[in-house]
């Protein structure tokens, strides 16, 4: 089968061999429809967190062609898929903290969701894989896994009925982000420094979004809209400004949440801010089978929109759309295979 096997932190389209279901026993073999490019994938890439040889992607919406299985799935099922499955038994899990779980950390799908077939275990059938409804189309289906991050992210906030929210950053995780929270009730706010998608934001529903230019205006911008600062902070934005700047909207006693790496490791919060304005920092991760379940109904129900976020590139040009990704080219990419 086609596969895009990464070598020396470039994609080359090669012939890998297909998943056969006889060596693994139960599970599914999915036909891969499509895979959202997620900015995790690149940040393997550039970090070199993936060696030569691996098939990346995780955001799939596939169909079933070859099953063998005590659930309720079968062959022609078009479904959309979490590629990490938690143990549900370790202090990790009893704790909340599903994604720190090391048998969650261990499984996946197999090869990877940029190639044209892949393994689904028995234990992901069970507890990350999800039917595709008719009404949805392949590329909102794409954004389970994602939307479900986000949807983590906003549940560990706890935050208090109608706060006012700030997501710092309007990628498309930010994106997802603000609607997931507008979801669960709050107002929503989002800021980021390209006018063109603080414009989504709005059209997708935030109480109201702006662009970030010079500190004084940023400051003016902020107590116009929250004059003690907002309650809640999400940083989805990966530069290194944006930490700082996080903590000059939060309001004092307000709660942080990283959702974002940054390329500076040594870029960090200042102590004294958290000390002294009681501020709470935390980071949030990957979704459990829960907020899964969650984040398909939010995409059934409309509550969270996508169009206009993906771009659809054809597997032969994922350096491409990597590379587009990058310079702000395009938001998202999406691979259709």
């Amino acid at each position: 089968m086609k596969a895009a096997v990464l070598q020396n932190n470039k994609f080359k389209i090669d012939e890998v061999p297909k998943p056969i279901l006889d060596e693994y026993g139960e599970g599914a073999i999915v036909k891969v429809i499509g895979c959202g490019l997620c900015g995790s994938d690149i940040v393997k890439i550039r970090n070199g967190q993936a060696k030569n040889g691996a098939v990346l992607g995780h955001e799939v919406v596939g169909e079933i062609v070859e099953i063998n299985s005590k659930t309720n799935f079968d062959v022609g099922d078009k479904v959309a898929l979490g590629h990490h499955v938690p143990c549900f038994n370790c202090s990790y899990c009893w704790n909340g903290n599903y994604s720190m779980c090391k048998h969650f950390k261990a499984t996946n799908i197999f090869p990877g969701g940029f190639a044209q077939y892949i393994y689904v275990s028995e234990e992901h059938l069970n507890n990350t894989v999800f039917n595709v409804n008719l009404n949805l189309s392949d590329i909102e289906a794409s954004f389970l896994e994602p939307l479900a991050c986000c949807v983590r992210a906003v549940k560990r906030a706890q935050i208090k009925d109608n706060s006012n929210v700030l997501i710092v950053g309007l990628g498309s995780v930010g994106l997802l982000m603000g609607q997931a929270a507008k979801a669960y009730g709050h107002k929503v706010y989002g800021c980021d420094l390209i006018y063109e998608r603080a414009c989504i934001a709005e059209k997708f529903g935030f109480e109201g979004a702006f662009t970030l230019s010079d500190d004084v205006t940023n400051f003016e911008k902020i107590k116009k809209i929250a004059p003690m600062g907002f309650d809640t902070v999400f940083l989805t934005a990966g530069a290194t400004g944006a930490v700082d700047f996080s903590v000059k909207a939060a309001r004092d006693g307000a709660t942080i949440v990283v959702f974002s790496s940054i390329k500076d490791d040594l870029v960090g919060f200042n102590n004294n801010d958290i000390y002294y304005r009681e501020l709470t920092v935390m980071g949030s991760y990957s979704p459990s089978p829960m907020d899964l379940e969650d984040s398909m109904s939010l995409i059934e129900d409309g509550r969270v929109r996508v169009d206009g976020i993906s771009t659809i590139y054809p597997l032969e040009q994922l350096n491409e759309a990597i590379s587009d990704t990058l310079s702000n080219k395009i938001m998202k990419a999406y691979i259709k295979l």
